[in-house]
């Protein structure tokens, strides 16, 4: 079984820089696709940024685009979502997940296998 905990969340202001950091156990994690999520109150879980097993592979989206990277150390079993510029609108619970092999639609939630319990960021203007 795959387990999957981020770490890394906060308060910060808005214009500052957060790095969540995801780590996953209990499998073979360059075996994964890796995603960020994140869920506001009363809002649908919104996909943000995907790496590869490879790591040459990122998928995101344009909310973010600039703002947010995603990288991963294979070696460390860890994936790092890095956040600048960060907006009051960026205030969220931001999940991690992991996907055995390729996905065909990574941006989707049902893609994902494995979910952390999630990490908060609040963003105060």
């Amino acid at each position: 079984q795959v387990q999957v905990v981020e770490s890394g969340g906060g308060l910060v202001q808005a214009g500052g820089s957060l790095r969540l950091s995801c780590a996953a156990s209990g499998g073979t994690f360059s075996r994964y696709t890796m995603g960020w999520f994140r869920q506001a109150p009363g809002k649908e879980r919104e996909f943000l940024k995907g790496i590869s097993w490879s790591g040459e592979d990122a998928y995101y989206i344009d909310p973010v685009k600039g703002r947010f990277t995603i990288s991963r150390d294979n070696a460390k079993n860890t994936v790092s979502l890095h956040m600048n510029s960060l907006k009051p609108e960026d205030t969220a619970v931001y999940y991690c997940a992991a996907r055995l092999g390729v996905c065909t639609n990574c941006m989707s939630p049902t893609a994902y296998d494995y979910w952390g319990q999630g990490t908060q960021v609040t963003v105060s203007s």
